[in-house]
């Protein structure tokens, strides 16, 4: 891959993720300042990601895939997302604005995929080359947050703006990426291959079951995390909540790198265990924190993203790569996503959403007792595991 290649593709996913950062992570504090949003709904808001999380596979695969380049029909998509972003800034209702939330995130979503095909076209060694290019992804997440953090824009619909201006410029950017052409010869463009099915053949395997089922129960207490994080770091008037919430991703890089290393050393098993033990942690430092003595708790639970993450999601998508084989990894990959950032966070995000309203005070919410439900429900996912997973150190193919 030449160096030009490799900045254009890294600049492509900086502003990819910057988006995305920009107006995730606040939204729920937008919509509480501006909309006067009850728990419901803005659960509902961020579950409308959910909901393009399952719809986009079959946009990908029978549509973009088939009939247009990826790196155009990434670049219209970015430019009407822009539009979307600015008209969110013009809404006063609750209603409306989840259905352009919907809308956008419709748009959004397959740009994931789009984005990572239009890389992956260029490298001549995915395996070594991608990391380096997707790692600015998650600076340009970080980016996002410390830039609203700084200038205090939590509440204000300059976070929209701001996402919106970075859609502009990737979907003009977009036109003058390497040309990834629709991919010839395509037999296999059903519905149900799109969607992964040929993976269904994993749930033959037990020990796979089971943990299929641990994820798509743990993206519940995920989904509290992204719902209302940031409304509750600024409820508790935490200094440059966003810029303190980019601590998550810092984290997230880090143990990254050593997923492929405990992964082997202490088994599949262990790793999965560490990922949601760290979410009732998690949950117990934010119960308990506050903007004190206590402060360092929020820290805290902040800094275990990584973990949580890494150790459960990253090493999910390792086991379920080793579980499923060359044949039908990709398949198995996108089923996997398809669960958990599609059916477990939609369930996630609107039972967050109910949880938040049940603890709403006059001013503000009881958010140790919103805290506690999760960590329950981690933990009871963490007892189900531990009690019937049961998979060798050394992973057969299913």
């Amino acid at each position: 891959m030449k160096l030009k290649t490799g900045v254009l593709l890294a600049i492509m996913m900086l502003l990819e993720y910057f988006i995305w950062g920009a107006w995730y992570v606040t939204m729920s504090t937008y919509m509480s300042e501006h909309l006067h949003s009850s728990g419901l709904q803005i659960g509902a808001a961020y579950s409308a990601l959910a909901i393009a999380t399952m719809i986009s596979p079959f946009f990908v695969g029978l549509i973009a895939d088939r009939f247009f380049a990826a790196q155009k029909i990434m670049g219209v998509l970015h430019l009407i997302g822009a539009l979307l972003l600015f008209l969110a800034t013009r809404i006063t209702d609750n209603g409306p604005f989840y259905w352009l939330i919907l809308f956008y995130s419709l748009l959004y979503m397959p740009t994931i995929a789009l984005s990572n095909s239009v890389a992956f076209s260029q490298m001549s060694d995915p395996g070594k080359q991608f990391p380096w290019i997707r790692v600015f992804g998650t600076i340009g997440w970080i980016v996002a947050g410390i830039l609203i953090g700084s200038y205090g824009l939590e509440k204000t619909s300059s976070t929209f703006l701001i996402a919106a201006s970075a859609s502009a410029a990737l979907g003009i950017f977009s036109f003058i990426l390497p040309n990834t052409p629709p991919k010839a010869n395509i037999n296999d463009g059903s519905a149900a291959k799109a969607l992964g099915t040929d993976a269904f053949v994993l749930f033959r395997d037990k020990p796979y079951l089971i943990f299929f089922i641990a994820a798509i129960l743990v993206c519940i207490p995920l989904s509290f995390y992204y719902g209302f994080a940031n409304n509750f770091l600024n409820e508790l008037h935490v200094a440059n909540a966003a810029t303190k919430m980019t601590l998550g991703q810092f984290s997230e890089g880090l143990f990254i790198l050593a997923i492929p290393f405990l992964f082997y050393r202490i088994g599949v098993k262990k790793m999965l265990m560490l990922g949601m033990g760290a979410w009732i942690l998690r949950y117990i430092f934010f119960a308990y924190g506050d903007n004190g003595t206590n402060l360092w708790m929020l820290y805290a639970g902040i800094i275990l993203h990584g973990v949580c993450y890494d150790f459960f999601f990253v090493t999910g998508y390792m086991y379920t790569e080793k579980k499923a084989g060359e044949k039908i990894k990709n398949a198995a990959q996108g089923l996997f996503t398809f669960a958990t950032y599609g059916l477990g966070m939609f369930i996630g995000t609107l039972f967050s959403g109910y949880v938040a309203d049940r603890y709403a005070l006059a001013a503000g919410h009881d958010w140790k007792s919103i805290w506690f439900v999760p960590a329950v429900i981690a933990a009871g996912v963490l007892v189900y595991f531990v009690i019937f997973f049961r998979e060798k150190k050394e992973i057969k193919q299913a």
